[in-house]
């Protein structure tokens, strides 16, 4: 049995041991940013002159008197210093050659567009910092935000970060209750709001939901509201609370002096799921998050002065945070935004758009990758996607399969990928290739950033080695890094430093090849236990995503009397494919090839969606609920709440329930 056990564990391995290189073009690396081999070398012989050399590209009001002060877990950066979030990334650039360069390209759902230049950005900051400071916000006040994809949401958080009141943004498509809870617990005075937003058309209705969240939210005293869909869904305004964007923004002064911030000062919190069910706080300060996310865009995207950047997350979420507000807007460069789906008014949408703007750089997440798969190359084949010249891909492991599509496809195989791990609370993208250094490997986010320490350990804390797999831990901070909990600092330690001593426990499980190279392999909560085997379910997925009927697949763990899990895979087929049980038994037993017989799916389950949210996640819990005939946990979250109800329907009548 010994035997047999190590044998199946060789064929898991096997699934990761992909031997396609990809690397840098001589002409690439020639041009690109970071182009030193030495600068790993260099920023691990001495991390704290590292991050200071690259500090100094920031605008300081004060210098700093100390680069680290690290006492775990408890990390305080560039001790001393002050600066201001919004002057660097907004006011330094209006003051330059770059006023007239276009900062935010915006393309609205119906088709309508704007183009805010660092001049116009800086005028319109200014104009939202008076208005709110008018409203009695004042520094350390928190401002709740919960909008659309409009202009608008950019500029609110950039005039929050000019008076240094913490933002909290609330992504549009989560619920009233669920805005309640985040407004209360960071106790926000002021929240910035839409009457609605597009989505495939429809309106969604921003205003109605704060309405009824601020039913139960008392610490908020004005909201400030955007129209933004008008008489489409006209909505209440309770006077004196409610405020219109046009009568009390677009009237203010064009003028703010920006205040001076600590380097940890704090610049925003962004909820997160918990284990708990709890949403967590997370806590980004000043200066070190401003460093983290401009120097990696710069670097990882390879970003040049005409470019045009495409981050296509929703700024709800850190992805947007990050590098679509903060890390290019510092960095002088010119950030596309887009409101709607990407299949709607067609599924050419993302591409037209490409062309339309010649967008250079394409950061997306896998699951659009997969969905653009399913549909076929005749979509991006209608427009010209000559302008592209980095790829990158975020949110959750890529599979090879979907890697190699993306690079054949769309880069059409001269565009560098860059697959970047990081979470909300790293801040910033830690492990990813630098495109003119690193040779990719197609599903492998390949290796730390400069300056960042991985490990891969098993479960007593050891390093497992090459081919190992285990829990992914960082060993040595980061400026980006988020620094607690809001409310609730016992719970940052317990969770994220206890399991680990002195080492932060990412929750993410990994494995290190022969090279070094990282392999992500999702939440270690999405690593299902069959029979006393660890198989991560991004490896089923994988092997699913690997035949040549398959589009897109979701597995989760079952509840199985014997096996203690067994293995349920929810599967949707490629356009012309027709479902059957013999399509079913193929699949099953392609997996148990490709990893190993203990893999093979128990169920396999045709759908035509999978249940995700409006950023494009994959929401497991809830097939875990279907699978286990369990009542559905909270839908809010889902781009389109009716898939999961159609899906656990359907999983009752085929008799897969237990």
């Amino acid at each position: 049995m010994a035997n047999k056990a190590q044998a199946q564990r060789e064929r898991l391995e096997a699934l990761l041991e992909e031997t396609r290189l990809y690397p840098p073009t001589q002409e690439f690396r020639k041009q690109a940013n970071w182009n030193d081999a030495f600068v790993y070398e260099r920023a691990r012989k001495d991390v704290e002159s590292f991050w200071a050399e690259r500090a100094e590209s920031l605008a300081w009001i004060k210098r700093w008197d100390k680069v680290l002060d690290w006492k775990p877990p408890a990390a305080k950066w560039f001790v001393g210093g002050k600066l201001n979030v919004t002057y660097n990334c907004v006011d330094r650039h209006a003051a330059s050659t770059r006023r007239d360069k276009a900062a935010i390209i915006w393309e609205g759902e119906p088709g309508d567009s704007r183009v805010l230049t660092f001049g116009a950005l800086e005028r319109e900051v200014n104009r939202c910092a008076n208005a709110l400071k008018s409203l009695g916000v004042k520094k350390g006040d928190r401002v709740a935000v919960y909008m659309g994809m409009t202009p608008e949401l950019p500029v609110t958080l950039l005039a929050c970060a000019k008076i240094g009141a913490p933002h909290s943004v609330v992504f549009g498509g989560f619920s009233a209750e669920s805005l309640r809870e985040r407004i209360n617990d960071a106790q926000a005075k002021v929240l910035v709001t839409a009457d609605g937003a597009w989505r495939r058309g429809n309106v969604v209705l921003l205003k109605a939901n704060a309405d009824e969240a601020l039913r139960g939210a008392p610490s908020v005293e004005k909201v400030i509201v955007l129209r933004r869909v008008g008489d489409k869904a006209p909505c209440a305004m309770q006077r004196p609370r409610d405020l219109w964007w046009h009568d009390l923004v677009d009237k203010a002064q064009d003028q703010c002096a920006p205040e001076a911030m600590d380097s940890e000062d704090v610049l925003y919190i962004l909820y997160t799921s918990g284990t708990t069910g709890k949403p967590k706080g997370v806590v980004h300060t000043s200066a070190g998050y401003l460093l983290g996310t401009s120097v990696t865009h710069r670097a990882i995207f390879d970003v040049k002065e005409s470019d045009v950047y495409w981050c296509t997350a929703d700024i709800g979420w850190v992805t947007g945070h990050s590098y679509i507000v903060y890390g290019p807007l510092a960095n002088g460069c010119t950030s596309l935004m887009y409101e709607g789906s990407l299949d709607y008014p067609d599924r050419g949408r993302f591409w037209q758009i490409v062309a339309k703007y010649g967008v250079n750089i394409l950061y997306t997440a896998p699951t659009a990758i997969r969905t653009f798969m399913r549909w076929g190359t005749d979509w991006p084949n209608q427009h010209d996607l000559s302008s592209l010249r980095v790829l990158g891909t975020v949110g959750e492991p890529i599979n090879p399969e979907a890697w190699m599509w993306y690079h054949k496809n769309i880069g059409r195989e001269r565009c560098p990928i860059v697959d970047t791990w990081w979470q909300t609370e790293t801040g910033m993208i830690l492990i990813s290739p630098l495109p003119g250094l690193t040779a990719t490997k197609p599903g492998s986010a390949t290796k730390p950033f400069p300056g960042i320490e991985a490990e891969v350990l098993d479960e007593r804390g050891r390093p497992v080695g090459p081919g190992g797999g285990g829990y992914l831990v960082l060993t040595r901070p980061w400026p980006a890094m988020f620094r607690t909990i809001y409310g609730d600092p016992e719970r940052y330690e317990r969770q994220y430093w206890s399991r680990f001593p002195g080492k932060y426990f990412t929750g993410d499980g990994a494995k290190v090849d022969a090279d070094g190279y990282f392999w992500l392999l999702g939440r270690v909560d999405d690593v299902m236990n069959v029979s006393g085997h660890r198989i991560s379910t991004f490896e089923v997925e994988s092997a699913l995503v690997d035949h040549d009927a398959v589009a897109e697949a979701a597995v989760i763990g079952k509840t199985h009397e014997v096996k203690g899990q067994g293995i349920a895979a929810f599967v949707t087929l490629k356009e012309g494919v027709t479902a059957s049980d013999k399509l079913k038994h193929e699949l099953r037993e392609h997996v148990a090839r490709k990893i190993g017989a203990l893999a093979r799916p128990d169920d396999v389950f045709f759908t035509l969606e999978l249940p995700k949210t409006r950023s494009a996640k994959i929401m497991r819990r809830l097939l875990r609920d279907i699978a286990e005939g369990q009542v559905l946990g909270d839908t809010t979250t889902l781009a389109d709440p009716g898939v999961v109800a159609k899906l656990k329907t359907q999983y009752e009548e085929e008799g897969l329930v237990d």
